[in-house]
């Protein structure tokens, strides 16, 4: 079957032999729901919906982290008040909450890597290693410890019956809210037992429903990306956690000028103009980072553009598998920001991505996401992060 076609092909026909709203052949009443409560206003509303449709309900929280000033901080998660959060809507809705202390588990897989990964010149990603190493993990173990049937979120991204038999996923109704950047990693497995249950809303409207379920939430800042940041500043965590890790070195321009020194590494992401520390006749963007030899490489917006990638640790949730793509390559759309629309590009089976046009400012260490299509409600079909390009 055409992979471009595949989404239209899931009709509501393949949906309508389920007999509860979640997919499963069984009543509401006898369906165990586990929802991952962050404290925050989208899983606090899924859990409303599904205990209002009567659902077996069972909320989870992680608590990752607790770095004081994170307790009370704008825009913090799975910390401090956010847990207190949690288990207010669990008791307003009458529902079993529990919390389950993951701080050592989320330093090793998060937190951790993220510091080794701005050392070592990539840009990462913590959203995606925490859903990926995490709450697809641990917390998916943890609800089928309690007998659950499946795992409920409150991110933006619709999953449906993919008609053979799994599931798949798609971009959200809200362009805006869409998380499917950072859910390509969630495997077939996994996307068996998880449901996103606010895919077709916009935010306007999950926080209408926050009001109408009377979730005093519902007015909450969302979460910020490194949520586990207390100062806003990652590059303090990082000298925390590495001492020595800002190891200074030169700024060398593309054409092989050192025009001036740097702190570390680690200061500096792909893309930046301002801030670089030195003065020069045009604008000068980083274009890459060198880490073995310690060097910032700046040169002109066109060194930016980049033809092609090659992804690492690529997962496939598409039809078929990745060996089974055309030896010419697949067309397909690839996005590798999360604040970037997906781009038309062509996908090899040895998970290398060419783009119909340079893409500009991409780093290492993000990720490269793939659909079927452009479409606002193209599919997911998996993705891989970005590998750097040989140094300059």
């Amino acid at each position: 079957m055409d992979l471009m076609n595949l989404a239209s092909s899931i009709t509501p026909a393949a949906a309508s032999r389920a007999c509860n709203s979640l997919g499963l052949p069984k009543a509401p009443a006898d369906t165990r729901v586990v929802v991952a409560m962050s404290g925050g206003v989208d899983s606090s509303v899924v859990a409303a919906m599904l205990a209002g449709e009567g659902y077996d309900v069972v909320g989870l929280t992680m608590q990752l982290y607790d770095h004081g000033a994170a307790t009370h901080r704008k825009g913090a998660c799975c910390a401090g008040q956010d847990i207190h959060d949690a288990r207010d809507v669990a008791a307003r809705l009458g529902v079993p909450h529990y919390v389950l202390d993951y701080e050592a588990r989320f330093q090793e897989r998060v937190i951790e890597p993220f510091a080794r990964a701005y050392v070592a010149g990539e840009t990462p990603i913590p959203c995606v290693a925490c859903n990926q190493h995490m709450k697809f993990v641990d917390l998916l173990e943890a609800a089928r410890d309690l007998g659950a049937d499946l795992l409920a979120t409150g991110h933006y991204v619709v999953d449906a019956d993919d008609g053979a038999g799994g599931r798949a996923l798609f971009r959200a109704a809200d362009p805006g809210r869409d998380q499917s950047y950072f859910l390509f990693a969630t495997t077939r497995e996994q996307l068996a037992m998880l449901r996103f249950p606010l895919g077709a809303l916009p935010k306007p409207r999950v926080r209408a429903l926050a009001r109408e379920f009377s979730l005093e939430v519902a007015d909450k800042a969302d979460s910020q990306d490194i949520c586990f940041v207390p100062s806003g500043h990652y590059s303090d965590l990082i000298e925390r956690l590495l001492p020595g890790s800002s190891e200074p070195g030169e700024i060398v321009h593309i054409d092989g000028r050192v025009l001036g020194r740097h702190s570390g590494i680690l200061h500096y992401t792909i893309g930046q103009r301002r801030g670089l520390g030195v003065a020069a006749a045009e604008p000068l963007y980083v274009v890459a980072l060198d880490a073995a030899a310690a060097r910032v490489i700046v040169g002109p917006r066109q060194a930016l553009s980049t033809p092609r990638v090659s992804l690492r640790d690529f997962n496939w949730i598409g039809p078929g598998g990745l060996a089974d793509l055309p030896a010419g390559g697949l067309p397909v759309a690839a996005r590798v920001r999360s604040t970037r629309a997906p781009a038309p590009a062509v996908l090899h089976a040895d998970a290398t991505v060419g783009f119909l046009e340079p893409e500009s400012g991409v780093s290492p260490g993000q990720a490269c996401v793939i659909y079927d299509s452009t479409a606002a409600d193209a599919r997911v079909l998996g993705g891989g992060f970005i590998m750097a390009r040989p140094a300059m």
